[in-house]
């Protein structure tokens, strides 16, 4: 299949107009967005819902763990899937399947039976659903995007994910703060479903890059290709490093906010927000480069900052003024955010150029898992940690920054202007 879908943009037309006129794009986007701001709600209802009602910092930890993790273990098996069977109906899929466990939730926190195993377990299924959404868009937009929009999509892409950091989060943690856990979790399955009618109808390119013989051997043809692709490697090895630091930053911040600082609930969402909002801008700027051969440098200053970001987490945490705490709090945040737009589009942009279309299902899920593997691992020890020393969770969270940009810098290729042809 060529890169170059034809649509009714101009070939030489880069503007944000142009990628609006590419066909099914609004509706595509439209339901990405509704799942984003859901997922950011989720995030972030679950770590709240822990503290409040089982009180365990470790509880917290586990369940964002198995919320991501088993999605990251299927990936191979999830692209292989996408590449046969096509994006978009896995894509509904996981969002039923996410919005049923938002209703089994609800109920059974409302009557007082959901015991904590019992969530973990239900949030390990939707954990395994949920790379059908995000991975299934990753490797979506480049078969139906032309290639001199790449940028200007993955800034879209990119600020799906911060627009929802606006709003999700302070609205969670707004929810579980008035109407508490289990009407939060109702109200959140709303949008999951919405998102899931906006696909109906939608088409997609037919699905090609399928390999005569089963799902198995599509799978590891897929883990092959991803090993063997030096650029997919390197970003796969350094930012699953990095990450390991956002999984700390998902149960510091709350932690810091509630526990060190005495701040009310919502200001852990106000503070998901700064990033978010600082992002959105950046990502857009970042859309507006052409980022054909710059790549590297892009990569290298965003995860610089990625790293500062964690390390002003420790004068937060031991500031001992509510105020000047969360000014150390939100400084940070914004730095997260304008770093994470500026590697997003860097990111999105290499893979897709460096990455034969016929295998983007398989290739681009298991880049995305393997890039994203640390973000549950740190959340996990972090939630076991921080009752201990949350300095030392601090200190751990930076030291993982600061290798991960370290492995970029040294494992990720210095590319080339590549043709898109």
């Amino acid at each position: 299949m060529s890169l170059d879908t034809p649509t009714s943009a101009e070939p030489e037309d880069r503007s944000y107009r142009a990628l609006f006129r590419v066909p099914t794009l609004g509706r595509i986007l439209i339901s990405m967005q509704l799942a984003r701001i859901a997922q950011s709600m989720l995030t972030v209802a679950l770590v709240l819902f822990a503290l409040a009602e089982y009180h365990s910092p470790a509880l917290a930890g586990i369940v964002t763990f198995v919320s991501v993790a088993p999605g990251l273990a299927a990936a191979p098996i999830v692209g292989a899937l996408l590449d046969r069977y096509g994006r978009l109906r896995l894509m509904t899929l996981d969002y039923l399947v996410t919005t049923a466990a938002m209703v089994l939730v609800a109920t059974l926190a409302t009557i007082h039976e959901l015991p904590d195993w019992l969530l973990v377990a239900i949030t390990f299924v939707f954990g395994v659903t949920s790379m059908f959404s995000s991975s299934g868009l990753r490797s979506l937009f480049p078969l139906i995007v032309p290639t001199h929009l790449w940028e200007r999509v993955n800034a879209i892409d990119s600020n799906g994910y911060l627009l929802a950091t606006i709003v999700g989060p302070p609205v969670a943690a707004t929810l579980v703060t008035t109407i508490g856990g289990p009407a939060t979790f109702g109200l959140m399955a709303i949008p999951f479903a919405v998102a899931a009618v906006a696909l109906v109808g939608v088409t997609e390119p037919v699905a090609s890059g399928s390999a005569p013989g089963g799902l198995l051997r599509e799978a590891l043809i897929g883990i092959r290709y991803f090993w063997r692709n030096a650029t997919l490697r390197g970003l796969g090895v350094a930012f699953a490093v990095s990450n390991v630091a956002g999984g700390f930053g998902t149960i510091l911040i709350p932690v810091i906010i509630l526990d060190r600082l005495s701040a009310p609930a919502p200001m852990v969402g106000f503070a998901f927000a700064v990033s978010g909002v600082v992002g959105v801008a950046s990502a857009l700027l970042a859309g507006r480069i052409d980022s054909n051969g710059r790549e590297w440098r892009m990569l290298v200053v965003a995860m610089t900052g990625l790293a500062a970001a964690s390390a002003l987490l420790y004068p937060a945490a031991t500031a001992g003024d509510q105020f000047v705490g969360l000014a150390w709090i939100f400084g940070a945040m914004a730095i997260l955010g304008l770093s994470s737009g500026l590697s997003d589009v860097a990111l999105f942009t290499v893979r897709q150029r460096r990455t034969d279309p016929q295998v983007f299902g398989r290739a681009i899920t298991i880049s995305m898992a393997f890039n994203y593997s640390g973000f549950p691992i740190g959340a996990a020890i972090a939630g076991s940690l921080v009752t201990a020393s949350l300095e030392f969770a601090i200190v751990l969270a930076v030291v993982a920054g600061v290798v991960g940009m370290l492995l970029v810098a040294a494992m990720v290729p210095r590319l080339v202007p590549m043709r898109a042809d």
